[in-house]
């Protein structure tokens, strides 16, 4: 199933509306699979004493920052703040994003649903995931959280002043489990440090729905009620799992070709070529020099022959093998093409026996 891409500024509501959808998502997942076991139970004519728990068909994961303690301070660029013998300033940047990617391919299937929860910023992040999506036959669909600069510098703001009330205040009377909740809220809103924040939003690109890895874009902003949340999330779902969820092939140079009978369009010149140069070495060895060597035209013994007009001299393998190469390089272009018109085994060896005709002509 699908890869969801939340995006948006920092501290902007994305685990807010991340948390939502999740919630939307399981509600649908759990509907789906109950009217799939009712309708199973309703097409079978014998009573069944006690159902068996059907497996759901889909399967969601939440991946995100906080998943994967990974702290916002990663994300901080300033060099005064670099650790020694640190390979450059955004070496933990990096790193965290390997670490996301590891974790989003580890679970991406055909039956998994995954939201990646985070500020995905760079277009060429979200072009990678598009592309691992895409190699697993799955859609990739971007949730992009609308909120304006100054309503989020705010939100940064008072998390900040938070924080430092925290710890300028005294910490008795908190029990364990009061810890735990704090800790659990603190991971979920942390906040970043103004400069960071400031480069953060300077460095951010928008989702552009004109580009294939950032559509289909689906977009929440800040007012947004239920009512407007719910019918969002409904056609999201309906583009990864409804009606409106397309079929996903993966890119022709992805794709591993088979070297069956037929074999693809490179192999079979290959074969070809080098069987032709076979034939001429068997050829030479049982005559004089010079002369001609009959081929047959279709690869078997029986049909039309090729001839091919040996110089007055031996030709040696390495020669033949020189011309065959350049012949492949001539007539590599249908390199991945399903059909190859008239090029057939047949016109190959015509079309190469020529071609060394007119080089041994060439040559004298």
């Amino acid at each position: 199933m699908p890869l969801i891409i939340v995006s948006g500024l920092p501290t902007s509501g994305k685990t807010t509306r991340a948390k939502q959808l999740q919630a939307h998502l399981a509600k649908r997942i759990a509907a789906a699979s109950t009217t799939s076991t009712s309708t199973d139970g309703s097409s079978s004519s014998a009573p069944a004493a006690s159902p068996a728990p059907k497996q759901p068909q889909y399967r969601l994961h939440y991946i995100s920052d906080s998943t994967l303690s990974i702290s916002r301070e990663v994300y901080d660029l300033d060099p005064s703040k670099v650790r020694a013998h640190t390979r450059s300033a955004n070496a933990s940047e990096k790193d965290a994003r390997a670490a996301v990617y590891g974790a989003v391919k580890r679970v991406l299937t055909d039956r998994d649903i995954v939201i990646l929860d985070g500020m995905n910023y760079i277009k060429g992040w979200r072009y990678q995931l598009h592309c691992e999506a895409k190699a697993v036959r799955t859609p990739s669909v971007v949730l992009q959280i609308g909120c304006g600069v100054d309503r989020a510098r705010g939100i940064n703001e008072e998390r900040l002043r938070k924080k430092n009330d925290k710890n300028e205040g005294q910490d008795g009377g908190r029990t364990q489990v009061d810890e735990a909740v704090e800790e659990q809220e603190e991971e979920e809103e942390q906040a970043y440090e103004q400069d960071n924040w400031e480069n953060l939003v300077f460095r951010y690109e928008e989702p552009n729905p004109m580009t294939r890895w950032d559509s289909p874009l689906f977009t929440l902003i800040w007012e947004d009620d239920e009512a407007q949340t719910a019918k969002v999330f409904d056609e999201l779902w309906d583009a990864i799992a409804g009606t409106g969820r397309k079929v996903v092939k993966p890119n022709q140079a992805t794709v591993q070709r088979s070297r069956d009978a037929g074999g693809d369009y490179l192999y079979v010149l290959d074969r070809e070529t080098q069987d032709v140069v076979k034939k001429i070495l068997e050829g030479q060895g049982e005559g004089e020099e010079g002369g001609e060597v009959r081929i047959p035209r279709g690869g078997g013994d029986n049909g039309e022959q090729l001839v091919v007009q040996l110089p007055g001299r031996k030709v040696g393998l390495p020669q033949l093998q020189r011309l065959r190469r350049a012949f492949v390089g001539l007539n590599r272009g249908g390199i991945g093409l399903e059909g190859v018109g008239n090029f057939s085994v047949g016109r190959m060896r015509e079309s190469f026996v020529g071609y060394l005709n007119d080089s041994f002509d060439q040559e004298g």
